[in-house]
């Protein structure tokens, strides 16, 4: 049996880039090389190249996603994206991957650029009854209205940059005196922000996958930190305890799984996704939708996938099966 030529893509543009290659990394050492012939391909602004086992960057031909080794051209059969923030959080590489007609492994451009959004995300499941945070919504270049602000969303509340991942730009805000900071610190990661009203409750985070032809939920984890919210430090640097399956009642759980499933449905997703949320009085409340979540072994969806009795090669294979079963 040929194997097939899987191009693992990772790191990106954004302030995730490292986060971003580490999960490549993990995908790369998790695939089943009896399968396949995996390669790991960087992806930044200036350049994009594969990096082969002797420590060589061959550059990748982005006129058909190829590359050269040995004087051989290497087609690819898939693309893993594990690549956080733009462009393979935002549906820059989904639209580049369909004109090409290369299957991959996330979501769909569309989907992908709506999520990436906080803002439309937001817009467009509430219509659909998905609880959330009340909102206030700013560009670049609008006139600030401080009162109208905390009119809306009150105090705290947090700033959030419009596009942005792994908590980069988002500041919680508890006076008037520290808004404008915050609204011009988050400007500065994205020409759009969302200012939301502070909801206090118990905070979870649930993984959707596709797997085995299905919609499955995975086991919930609460994530319980030492920090002001479940920001970069408590996300990568050790600063929060997560529990999973979380200890939370029954009717809550069965709730949120609930949610998380409609919006994956309603959103027509692919692949991956881990979704947030924070309870207010047992209600579950939406923060934000990932496409590309963190696929480190440290990773909040692995740990939801290995209670699941899922482990990382069988979840990575999975996504590889799934989405060239849907090829089409």
């Amino acid at each position: 049996m040929n194997k097939l030529n899987v191009a693992v893509v990772m790191g990106g543009f954004s302030p995730e880039r490292e986060i971003s290659l580490k999960s490549g990394n993990v995908v790369l050492k998790h695939l089943d090389s009896n399968k396949y012939e995996v390669y790991g391909i960087d992806i930044d602004k200036e350049n994009w190249y594969c990096i082969d086992a002797n420590g060589y960057k061959h550059l990748v031909n982005r006129h058909d996603f190829s590359i050269e080794i040995n004087s051989q051209k290497i087609r690819f059969d898939v693309v893993f994206n594990a690549i956080h923030g733009s462009p393979g959080e935002d549906g820059l590489l989904q639209a580049y991957f369909r004109l090409l007609q290369i299957p991959q492994t996330s979501c769909d451009f569309y989907q992908a650029a709506l999520t990436y959004n906080k803002r439309d995300l937001l817009s467009v499941l509430k219509a659909y009854g998905i609880k959330t945070a009340e909102s206030y919504y700013l560009n670049k270049g609008d006139t600030i209205d401080t009162s109208a602000i905390v009119s809306k969303v009150g105090l705290p509340c947090f700033v959030k940059a419009n596009r942005s991942g792994s908590s980069f730009g988002v500041y919680k805000v508890k006076s008037l005196e520290e808004l404008i900071p915050a609204i011009s610190d988050a400007l500065q990661v994205d020409t759009g922000i969302l200012i939301e009203s502070f909801l206090a409750g118990r905070e979870v985070s649930v993984g959707v996958i596709n797997y085995k032809g299905e919609t499955v939920v995975l086991p919930i984890t609460e994530i319980i930190t030492e920090n002001e919210f479940f920001d970069y430090e408590a996300k990568y640097l050790g600063q929060s305890n997560e529990v999973t399956p979380a200890d939370i009642p029954d009717d809550w759980a069965q709730k949120v799984s609930a949610v998380a499933k409609k919006v994956y449905q309603v959103l027509q997703m692919k692949g991956f996704s881990r979704s947030e949320y924070i309870f207010v009085n047992g209600e579950p409340h939406l923060l934000e939708v990932n496409t590309v979540p963190g696929l480190t072994e440290q990773s909040l969806l692995p740990q939801q996938a290995e209670k699941a009795g899922i482990s990382l090669k069988e979840l990575f294979d999975n996504a590889i099966r799934e989405v060239l079963s849907s090829k089409g």
